[in-house]
């Protein structure tokens, strides 16, 4: 898929204020060419459904009081759609059993973006070397040239570590560069840390 190509994303979300809310998250989301569907119940889902046929259906797992993840895909299996849970509260994670994904209110427009992006296999046909990292991106790179794992990274940015992973996937896609001493290398030539930062392993 084309980064300009449409990507229908649905949201079944009970609360007005968190659906609206990421639905103009997701509009601002300018590298992304992204069609939104507000769902409010369980009804509205199944006519979505039979009607749209959306790439992504974003639903929060205490949709219409518990949303049924094994169920709905029995039953829609036709579809070739990625399910990711919206995470609003506290939630166990044997809930979140059978979701491609998820989302909370605390990830950012980047982290947001990035995930689409690797659920849609979303490419640029002008990406180039010169590709420029995002912030979060810089943040991330500056971390695993200190010599931080992955966990470490996660806990201090607060973001999961699959977030942490899909960052460090596409900051060595956007410099096509794959080995530690070349990533030190780019971080230092940018200033993105200080070489005396730098975690030498020898």
């Amino acid at each position: 898929m084309k980064s300009r190509d449409v990507i229908n994303i649905a949201v079944a979300e009970s609360s007005m204020i968190v659906r609206t809310g990421l639905i103009s998250v997701l509009k601002h989301l300018s590298d992304l060419n992204i069609q939104t569907l507000e769902v409010t119940s369980m009804e509205g889902l199944q006519l979505c459904m039979e009607s749209h046929r959306p790439d992504i259906l974003i639903v929060n797992p205490m949709f219409d009081g518990w949303f049924n993840v094994e169920e709905f895909k029995r039953h829609y299996e036709a579809h070739e759609m990625k399910l990711v849970s919206l995470i609003c509260t506290v939630v166990d994670s044997n809930m979140l059993k059978g979701y491609d994904d998820s989302i909370n209110l605390f990830d950012d427009m980047d982290t947001l973006s990035s995930k689409i992006s690797v659920m849609m296999n979303v490419s640029d046909e002008e990406d180039s070397d010169q590709e420029t990292l995002s912030q979060r991106e810089k943040e991330i790179l500056g971390c695993v040239v200190k010599g931080m794992t992955n966990k470490e990274i996660a806990e201090k940015l607060y973001i999961s570590v699959h977030t942490v992973i899909t960052h460090r996937r596409n900051i060595t896609r956007k410099l096509q560069v794959h080995s530690a001493a070349g990533l030190t290398i780019y971080a230092i030539v940018n200033k993105l840390v200080d070489i005396s930062e730098v975690k030498m392993k020898l």
